[in-house]
């Protein structure tokens, strides 16, 4: 029988077929180690641990000792205690918590340094100390320094407790813990085990740091300065070479480094994509700003290393490579709007600065490579080229021999990659003007106006060129097509059926657009804002420069004898009737008269046309007033004073409307002839050859002095000249690129 007071047995078979009481069983699981030295610091290390991680040392403090026994940090640093007052402090206090000094220095410090960055904390504060904050923030970092060359704290454990409270963290005072040599910003960054994570918390705070810096002026030194030490730092350290033994050692922090320059590039992209940047915009001050981080100012101090040279190419490919959306046949119909002058300031400045670094012919190899190996942006493309001729004065030969290699490339291998990018390019330099690299139409006729053509080496050549050429007209301007008409390619008789249904295609495309082949000007530029000027338009321009070139040369220009011959129809209906525009001819002949002269004399004028020309200019002379025919100077009455202002007046009036209607070009000439009779009347004064200094007024910028009447005119004439300019650019926008 068993015992009545035993326990009762388990109720499953025991080894040996006995059955085992609940003790028994008990006692097999209970394995209680035997006592000793190493399972005591191994205890002692576990409880420091666990501490470390979730002790919350003021309500600790307050538990142990009671309110009146906690540690004053914040009141002794407002006293100014010395540091090896407090450190003696947290040593004690330490001791009677069981803790490392060093871990509980590190929190405490930690927990004051939370407390400054969380004064006067509001939802939409910047990243920047106030003065007070700053004052603390040096108190408590100098303590902290202290406690750290006593070797009574724990970096570890300090960049713990922040990432902590990353959101209370300001970034002024997270710089000055790196200036003052407390924590490194590597150390900081690399001490947090998710990458995302830090840089999500850089990338807010950076740009939270380039808007405060537009918006204010206060402390514009400090915040110059630590934005130049974080873009240091991650030039540096993102561009790093690194040899395959230390690769795994520093991958964290080349990892962080990298990616926030590259959210930070991507945040500017996505703001100039956007097309509505505004100046005074938050996200245009935050580009503006990160930019100018990018000078060679910013960087001198690394300079001297591969890193900046490998950051400004990658970020070059990656602004080429932006949102490749953009088809060739988008590229070819907008460029124009990407030149230098309509490109936004921001990129390309920031074009400029990327250039510092890189010699126009790495940045011509580098444009050759991305463009060979990845699909690109083509209006970042283009925009840095427009850039590249602008800014190098030596780009133009250059990006000239670039093209030559592309077009040998594009006809020897029938290539037509090769061969967009050499139409795109040469359009888009050309854009910039002549002072920066040849007309689009020089190009084109030196390139296949001559047997020295690539085209001209076989058939499927020809083929090939006109093939293109043809896929291009649907998209084409009309004035590309003018050129190609106006300087056909140089083809053997036997193929000359490509050019001719070319030709037709063309024609046939320009009929659709309702434009003249002949109405192409004589010296066309393809940078202006429209399409094609009116002829009117476009004659007067021509003249003017055709003068130009007159008064240098002494001799006819090139354009004006090949129009002549070639382009007849233009010449005569156009240009001729703008050059003869009856006018009053000085006595000692002008620019504009020994141009005539010399087109009479080579017969480029026909002797009807330059007949009526004589007779109409002999009419407006017979017009003049007599005493500007006499060369007297009158007094002006008070009463016809009036009159001749009004006189003036209505004359300037009528010169705006015909300024304003294409009708009326012809007689613009007449028209300012009359307004400087009306002008001369106004002001009583005549002139002739002998006494032309009588009709200028002398003006001193300093101290101007005018009579009334003077006065009056002056004022008059400055008004009009800013109505007219206005009206005039109503329907013919200037050019900026050269204003």
């Amino acid at each position: 029988m068993s015992d009545p007071g035993a326990p009762e047995a388990a109720s499953g078979p025991g080894p040996r077929g006995r059955r085992r009481t609940w003790a028994e069983l008990l006692a097999g699981r209970v394995r209680r180690p035997k006592p000793g030295r190493e399972r005591g610091q191994q205890v002692q290390a576990a409880a420091a641990q666990l501490l470390r991680r979730h002790l919350n040392l003021g309500q600790l403090l307050l538990e142990v000792e009671g309110p009146p026994a906690k540690l004053p940090l914040s009141r002794w640093m407002d006293r100014g205690r010395p540091g090896a007052l407090i450190g003696s402090a947290l040593r004690d206090q330490a001791s009677r918590l069981g803790l490392p000094v060093a871990v509980l220095s590190s929190q405490t410090v930690a927990s004051a340094f939370v407390q400054i960055c969380e004064v006067h904390a509001e939802p939409s504060r910047g990243v920047l100390l106030d003065p007070e904050q700053r004052k603390k923030l040096f108190s408590l970092l100098e303590i902290a320094g202290h406690l750290l060359a006593h070797s009574m704290f724990s970096r570890l454990s300090f960049c713990e407790e922040l990432w902590k409270v990353q959101d209370s963290l300001l970034l002024e005072a997270v710089w000055h813990l790196h200036t003052q040599n407390i924590v490194s910003l590597q150390e900081l960054l690399e001490s947090h085990l998710d990458v995302q994570v830090v840089v999500a918390w850089l990338f807010r705070n950076l740009r939270c740091l380039c808007e405060q810096t537009e918006e204010s002026c206060q402390h514009i030194d400090i915040s110059r300065s630590m934005l130049s030490d974080f873009v240091q730092m991650f030039v540096l350290r993102g561009f790093q070479k690194i040899s395959g033994l230390r690769r795994n050692e520093a991958e964290r922090m080349p990892q962080i480094a990298a990616a926030v320059l590259q959210k930070m590039l991507l945040f500017a992209l996505e703001t100039l994509a956007a097309g509505s940047v505004q100046e005074e915009s938050s996200a245009h001050k935050a580009v503006r700003c990160w930019f100018s981080g990018f000078s060679g100012h910013a960087l001198r101090s690394i300079i001297s290393t591969d890193s900046p040279k490998r950051f400004f190419r990658h970020t070059l490919t990656q602004i080429l490579t932006y949102q490749p959306v953009l088809k060739v046949s988008d590229a070819v119909q907008m460029q124009r709007d990407w030149s230098f002058s309509r490109t936004h300031p921001l990129l390309t400045g920031l074009y400029r600065r990327l250039f510092v670094l890189l010699s126009p012919e790495e940045l011509v190899n580098h444009l050759q490579e991305v463009l060979e190996t990845h699909e690109v942006n083509w209006q970042h493309v283009l925009s840095c080229v427009s850039t590249l001729v602008v800014c190098f004065p030596g780009a133009q030969q250059l990006v000239t021999d670039w093209v030559a290699h592309l077009l040998t490339r594009a006809f020897e291998n029938f290539d037509l990659d090769s061969m967009v990018t050499v139409f795109l390019v040469v359009r888009q330099a050309a854009l910039e003007g002549p002072s920066v690299f040849p007309s689009y139409a020089d190009w084109f006729q030196a390139s296949f106006g001559s047997a020295r053509g690539h085209h001209c080496s076989s058939k499927k050549a020809l083929v090939f060129l006109f093939k293109f050429l043809s896929d291009l007209v649907p998209f084409e301007a009309p004035r590309y097509l003018q050129v190609h008409i106006l300087h056909p390619p140089l083809v053997p008789s036997k193929y000359r059926s490509l050019l001719t249904d070319y030709v037709s295609l063309a024609k046939t495309r320009l009929a659709d657009l309702k434009v003249s082949v002949e109405n192409m000007g004589l010296y066309e530029d393809l940078s202006t804002v429209e399409d094609v000027i009116e002829p009117h338009s476009q004659a007067f321009q021509d003249v003017e420069k055709a003068i130009q070139v007159f008064e240098h040369t002494g001799k006819i220009p090139v354009a004006v004898m090949e129009a002549s011959i070639f382009r007849r129809p233009y010449y005569v209906s156009h240009f001729l009737p703008a050059l003869l525009t009856p006018r009053v001819i000085p006595s000692a002949p002008d620019s504009r008269a020994a141009f005539i002269e010399s087109l009479k004399r080579a017969d480029k004028i026909p002797p009807s046309l330059y007949s009526t020309y004589h007779q109409a200019c002999s009419a407006a002379e017979e017009k003049r007033p007599a005493n500007v025919a006499l060369g007297l100077k009158v007094e002006v009455e008070p009463s016809c004073a009036e009159g001749s202002l009004g006189l003036l007046t209505a004359a300037l009036l009528e010169l705006r409307a015909a300024m304003t209607d294409p009708a009326q070009y012809d007689v613009l000439s007449a028209q300012i002839a009359l307004v400087s009779e009306r002008l001369s009347s106004a002001l009583g004064l005549s002139e002739d050859d002998s006494s032309s200094e009588v009709s200028k007024i002398q003006l001193s910028v300093l101290a101007p002095k005018l009579e009334q009447r003077e006065q009056q005119v002056v004022d008059l004439l400055l008004t009009s000249f800013c109505q007219n300019l206005m009206a005039a650019s109503s329907f013919a926008p200037p050019d900026r690129a050269r204003a």
